[in-house]
């Protein structure tokens, strides 16, 4: 385990009795940098949470024998740098490295460890995702039906008509704009509604009841369009199928079973409800351990986790997933890729690679075909940065392939 180089921002923040105003994290400017890069390590310290348990024994990360290679990537500008060089220049809080199920790589910046927990953002959605695919498999939940048979009070909102199968794959027509620069967009209109932004006058208490307030602007099953909401109603139909709240599901499902090393937790609004869409935190290892799960076609030391039917589904889905990305913007920045199961996935040189991401920077890389998983948490000053996003997974996709050719 090794230290990333990386100057120490957070060095002032909150501490003093009580910390300067300069120097206060708050619900405000949390999101924000400096401040973000504490505030991703301190969630519950900021808000509302709600526990993950993990597993009395964690899966084992034995240790490779091999070192990091550090091969060239091609960059979004054109010029040339190796991948630590990427990693170097993108904000890196943690990465970890495995290849085969062994720990090749394992390092932190700027004071963080490998007990650290730290925000997942969207990548929370992929785990939300194999929550659902579980309790299909149980049948609980059937991906045919529509969101109102579960909850009947969106029979009144743009979600009346849709399938949890839209939400999946989030392509139903809901108006919701996913533009994180303006605050009157309805992803930071509901961040205020779910306790992550100081309320407004008029705005609903709990994310729930914004989800009922929200019209619809296109037919369901259409072309895909990311949305955040879309993952917070399928948390609540999974709650309705499931019988209990999201951080236990997780729990109960995944965490445990595949070996977590450490609790998780996940922040909650006002109302106690969990925020499906970004609100997990974990530690890089027990995210490492969620990638492993991933190559290993849903299982962990032999036993099954999330059916191997589901992610089959999620690297090779059925006719139109596809072509609903295709047409969309995303198609030019993740061109032959698609959306499933609250998974992207893109093409990789031996087969689909499942990715999970999240804003500033927070990834999961789970390449089947090279045994490779990469996990990286950062605090990108901004929320979306097409040149690092981009240069991470070429990046990540140069690692998988160098460790898979034997270094």
């Amino acid at each position: 385990m090794t230290e990333l180089a990386s100057p120490d921002h957070t060095a002032r923040l909150m501490t003093g009795f009580p910390p300067a105003p300069d120097a206060q994290v708050t619900l405000a400017n949390w999101q924000d940098p400096p401040f973000s890069r504490w505030a991703f390590r301190h969630m519950r310290e900021l808000m509302p949470s709600q526990p993950i348990p993990a597993a009395g024994t964690a899966s084992p990360l034995p240790a490779a024998s091999g070192s990091l290679p550090d091969p060239p990537v091609w960059r979004l500008d054109g010029s040339t740098a190796t991948a630590a060089e990427v990693f170097a220049d993108t904000c890196t809080d943690a990465l970890v490295v495995l290849h085969d199920g062994k720990l090749v790589a394992e390092r932190y910046a700027d004071g963080m460890t490998a007990a650290t927990p730290h925000l997942l953002m969207s990548v929370s959605k992929s785990l939300v995702g194999c929550v659902a695919g579980v309790l299909a498999d149980r049948g609980r939940l059937d991906p045919a039906d529509r969101v109102t048979a579960y909850v009947p009070e969106a029979g009144s909102s743009g979600y009346a008509g849709a399938t949890v199968r839209n939400l999946l794959d989030m392509r139903t027509g809901v108006a919701f704009r996913e533009t994180y620069t303006e605050l009157d967009a309805e992803v930071r209109v509901m961040e205020r509604s779910m306790g992550w932004r100081p309320a407004q006058p008029g705005d609903p208490a709990g994310a729930y009841p914004y989800l009922t307030t929200l019209g619809q602007a296109d037919p369901h099953g259409g072309e895909f369009t990311y949305r955040s909401a879309d993952t917070d109603m399928l948390g609540w139909v999974c709650e309705r199928a499931g019988g209990t709240r999201m951080a236990d599901l997780i729990s109960e499902l995944i965490w445990q079973p595949m070996g977590a090393e450490r609790d998780g937790e996940i922040t909650c609004d006002p109302l106690g409800s969990a925020i499906h869409d970004g609100g997990v935190s974990a530690t890089a290892r027990d995210l490492a351990r969620f990638g492993q799960m991933l190559i290993d076609d849903g299982t962990v030391r032999g036993r099954p986790v999330v059916p191997a039917a589901w992610l089959a589904d999620t690297r090779a889905p059925g006719p139109g997933v596809r072509a609903a990305f295709a047409v969309t913007g995303n198609e030019f920045v993740l061109p032959g890729g698609w959306y499933r199961n609250q998974f992207w996935v893109l093409p990789g040189s031996g087969g689909p690679v499942l990715v999970c991401l999240g804003i500033h920077g927070q990834l999961v890389y789970a390449d089947r075909a090279t045994r490779t998983v990469v996990v990286k948490l950062s605090s990108w000053p901004d929320p979306q940065h097409t040149g690092h996003l981009l240069d991470t997974l070429r990046a990540c996709a140069a690692l998988a392939a160098n460790l898979s050719a034997g270094g």
